[in-house]
């Protein structure tokens, strides 16, 4: 089977072979995606823009229309895209459903936040020669919107950009990880089906080469991107001078402070550091306890992630499936290797089969080791003690990242002081650092992007200000 791109309201097959794309739990072979390269990103571009100039006069109603219509087109085939997310990335099929009711919410969540939004009055007045005059901002798009997104959430990552955009009143051309390709075809087609214009959502096969096309396109006005930081860095390179939002790199802190309840953050933090294998931005990755805690927190850590069901994705009691690819296992596990020639010991060895790797938990990580430095994305947590409050926050802040941290404790200055010192765009305070609300600003500092996503936000990013003057 050859998988191509979606564009102008009908499959296409610009472009030519690339590879074959490989269900992560079997090795079974989906098919053969094309990388449309230059030339499918022309011609998806082409009827973005198309469809962009023929919908720009379109009332915010009729946009808030189109939105609801694709929720209730997500919400019944929910089933199905749920399938393909699990046979495709080898998320668990408890986790697949939940992202696709998390899809539907949120095109809900856009309609609902999109017709409050409006301008201001300026008080041109305020210098003296504007006496006598009237100033207003409104807000319009950019026009054709690139996105590009991850694997990791195929439909909840492309949903946080498609909806946003097109509320704003922009057309959408996305180029998907090729493990999230077939789901974003099927999300296209629904669209379609629902009654959206042809064009105005489209999508491309491919890799790099599809990616680098599409934010370099001179008519893609913004791009949006969710990925890795070195990805991002050369996305915005070839980009250059236009509208760039970037959801990139991370290495989460969860701290546990002594005055916690230490059973509830274990629980919390193991099942933001394993379940999805790991393979979030913002999955616990460096968990920083309190020493005088360390005796008690450790073993109860570690009996919940034993508790955690690793099998097959396919399974509603899985809790830990494979990870996306053989690759990525082991990458992972080349990270343990890494720290435990430099000194790490494991509470709780991490094991690989095939591309499944169990939890692990180790101790004593230098400062050196990948495990350390590195985004490790899989199911794999280091423990690191410290003693005061100063050596959490400098522990924390020690990385190039910044997406979002925890925090546990039962002391309202210490989370304040927290609030101030560690350098994340998100934060959260008896919450493990997966947890995440689409209603809320959500970015990172540092390396680890540019700009907010969560549902106003993200609207207001990818529309930009215009200035409307008039003297009467």
């Amino acid at each position: 089977m050859v998988i191509g791109s979606f564009i102008g309201g009908e499959a296409a097959t610009p472009g030519a072979p690339a590879f074959d794309l490989v269900q992560p739990g079997d090795g079974h072979v989906i098919g053969t995606m094309l990388e449309a390269g230059a030339e499918g990103v022309e011609a998806a571009v082409a009827a973005a823009r198309a469809a962009f100039l023929a919908q720009r006069r379109a009332p915010l109603h009729q946009r808030l229309a189109w939105l609801r219509a694709a929720a209730r087109a997500l919400e019944g085939a929910a089933e199905e895209i749920a399938g393909l997310i699990s046979a495709d990335i080898g998320k668990p099929i408890r986790a697949a459903r939940f992202e696709a009711r998390r899809g539907v919410e949120f095109l809900e969540a856009t309609a609902a936040a999109a017709s409050q939004l409006g301008g201001e009055v300026l008080p041109l007045d305020a210098a003296a020669n504007g006496a006598g005059t009237i100033g207003m901002t409104r807000r319009v798009p950019y026009g054709v919107v690139g996105a590009i997104t991850p694997f990791n959430a195929p439909i909840n990552l492309l949903v946080q950009k498609l909806a946003p955009a097109i509320a704003a009143g922009n057309s959408v051309v996305v180029k998907p990880a090729p493990g999230g390709l077939r789901a974003a075809l099927r999300l296209a087609a629904l669209c379609v089906e629902a009654g959206w214009p042809a064009g105005l959502f489209n999508v491309v096969s491919g890799d790099r080469e599809t990616a680098a096309a599409l934010a370099a396109h001179p008519d893609v006005r913004a791009v949006t991107f969710t990925g890795g930081t070195a990805a991002g860095d050369a996305l915005a390179r070839v980009a250059g001078a236009k509208k760039f939002l970037a959801e990139l790199g991370s290495n989460a802190a969860n701290l546990v402070f002594a005055d916690t309840d230490l059973a509830t953050a274990a629980r919390k933090i193991a099942a933001a550091g394993f379940e999805a294998s790991g393979q979030q931005c913002i999955s616990a990755q460096r968990v920083l306890v309190q020493r005088s805690a360390l005796d008690d927190f450790l073993p109860a850590f570690a009996t919940a992630a034993r508790a955690l069901r690793v099998g097959p994705a396919e399974d509603p009691a899985t809790d830990v499936g494979p990870m996306v690819h053989l690759a990525a296992a082991e990458r992972v596990m080349a990270m343990v290797e890494d720290a435990i020639a430099l000194g790490a010991r494991a509470v709780l060895v991490p094991e690989r089969r095939d591309a499944l790797v169990s939890p692990g938990i180790l101790l004593d990580v230098a400062d050196t080791a990948r495990l350390w430095r590195e985004e490790v994305f899989g199911p794999v947590v280091l423990v690191r003690p410290f003693d005061t409050i100063e050596e959490a926050i400098a522990l924390a802040n020690d990385t190039p990242f910044g997406l979002q941290a925890a925090a546990f404790t039962g002391s309202l200055a210490t989370a304040l002081r927290l609030a101030d010192e560690i350098e994340v765009g998100s934060l959260w305070i008896n919450e493990a650092s997966r947890f995440r609300l689409d209603m809320y600003p959500f970015g990172g500092v540092k390396s680890s992007g540019v700009g907010r996503e969560g549902v106003r936000y993200a609207i207001e990013e990818l529309s930009q200000v215009k200035f409307i003057g008039m003297r009467p």
